[in-house]
């Protein structure tokens, strides 16, 4: 594989040119992707991230109603993000070998991804009892994960010149749905927006209903309008070859050691996320407006650092990029011992989603330098795999932790993953730039 970090024009107004010629020299090499020319597949691909998120942001916001209506305890709510990591781990490895052995069926698998999302929401919203919204959270669980591997493997074999950027694109579309679901979401469950708007507000189980309603059209349109998604692909591959080229993944130390980097920004996300949001509820009394607000502000400044970020490790570099952002993301983390309240948390929070998931794009972009061309899905599911393992124990572990010592504890519990990471970050394998 060619080195993807190769020196490119320092023009950042050329980005959107240079994806154009690196998808031309494709087609003219390849003519079964001649359909496919163009940004539209990136574009499109980036949105229905975007709703598969808005959904995922949607069930944060509604868990302090959803432990109120049910009574549940700390450990049954990080309870509840367990299961949907063991869920989404689960589903890498069909999502992996689907992707690579049936790469020009793209479309009917992120089709399946969307219809598990919207089945799940609705298991929710009619559960009577814990155990039922436990089934409906891993059917979430289950269809979100099962969008990564065949949309990252599809663009990172797109764009194989440009896949930090392509990449941090993809997750630009996540971060607006993250943004904006906690600040809907926040205010249907609440009925407010200060004295201005205000009416009776709508009940958590009703919310999850509706929520699958744009899960099921998505998916649709998926299927009517990116049927070529995967065109890229000379054919599909047999068991046998798809094997072979897993094995191979399995004993690459660079792709390893990104799947571990990942993993634990995900385990960064999956503890103290989710005590946040209890946190500010709870203990700060903040309305469900108002804790949808700084829910947003997590990803809202990522929506222009994750495209500038993946940008930047096309040109400089991964592990520079890499770096920067676990170590920024472990000093934020521990300021907020200081700064747990008021105004100062607040901008804290703001700043902290410069880092907290535009890294992720980059870690990957990482990983694929690293992977054969033809076993990208593959890649991909091993990544977030990686992720679901060690999200699936931590929050149980954040849940202790909360129970026992606050969320105080939690800071420092985050906190100490994500300076194992930033560690890590400096001397894992990575491709360097030529």
């Amino acid at each position: 594989m060619q080195n993807s970090e190769a020196s490119e024009t320092t023009d950042p107004v050329s980005t959107a040119g240079e994806l154009s010629t690196t998808v031309e020299k494709s087609d003219s090499d390849n003519p079964s992707s001649a359909k496919t020319s163009g940004l539209g597949l990136m574009y499109g691909l980036s949105a229905g991230h975007g709703i598969k998120h808005f959904g995922q942001g949607a069930l944060l916001v509604m868990i302090p109603s959803i432990r109120a209506t049910l009574g549940l305890g700390d450990i049954a709510i990080g309870g509840m993000s367990s299961a949907q990591s063991i869920s989404s781990g689960i589903a890498n490895i069909p999502a992996g070998i689907l992707t690579d052995m049936f790469r020009k069926k793209i479309a009917w698998i992120l089709l399946a991804s969307m219809i598990m999302v919207g089945t799940g929401y609705i298991i929710i919203g009619v559960s009577p009892v814990y155990w039922i919204l436990l089934v409906g959270v891993s059917i979430v669980g289950f269809g979100t994960s099962l969008w990564h591997a065949p949309a990252f493997g599809t663009l990172a074999a797109r764009y194989p010149e440009r896949r930090g950027f392509a990449m941090a694109a993809h997750l630009t579309g996540a971060q607006i749905g993250n943004t904006t679901s906690p600040l809907i979401i926040g205010f249907l469950l609440a009925g407010t927006i200060g004295s201005w708007v205000v009416f009776s507000g709508i009940d958590w189980r009703w919310l999850a209903v509706i929520i699958s309603i744009p899960m099921f059209m998505t998916g649709l349109v998926v299927i009517s309008k990116f049927k070529t998604a995967g065109a890229e692909s000379t054919g599909d591959v047999s068991l046998r070859e798809y094997f072979g080229s897993a094995k191979k993944l399995l004993t690459n130390p660079g792709v390893l050691g990104m799947a571990l980097l990942g993993a634990l920004r995900g385990a960064i996300h999956n503890s103290f996320q989710v005590f946040l949001v209890i946190y500010m509820r709870e203990e700060l009394d903040y309305s469900d407006t108002f804790v949808g607000l700084h829910v947003a502000l997590i990803t809202m400044a990522g929506i222009i650092s994750t495209p500038i970020m993946g940008n930047m490790s096309d040109r400089i570099g991964r592990r520079h990029v890499i770096s920067f952002a676990m170590t920024s993301m472990t000093i934020l983390i521990f300021l907020f011992l200081q700064f747990d309240s008021g105004l100062a948390m607040t901008v804290l929070i703001a700043v902290l989603g410069l880092f907290f998931f535009s890294v992720m794009p980059i870690i990957n972009a990482a990983a694929m330098d690293m992977i054969d061309k033809g076993s990208e899905g593959s890649g991909t599911a091993l990544m977030f795999s990686g992720g679901a393992v060690i999200g699936s124990l931590t929050p149980i572990a954040a849940g202790f932790i909360n129970q026992e010592n606050g969320f105080h504890g939690v800071i420092i519990f985050a906190g100490i993953i994500a300076a194992v990471g930033a560690s890590l970050s400096l001397i894992l394998p990575m491709k360097s730039k030529s």
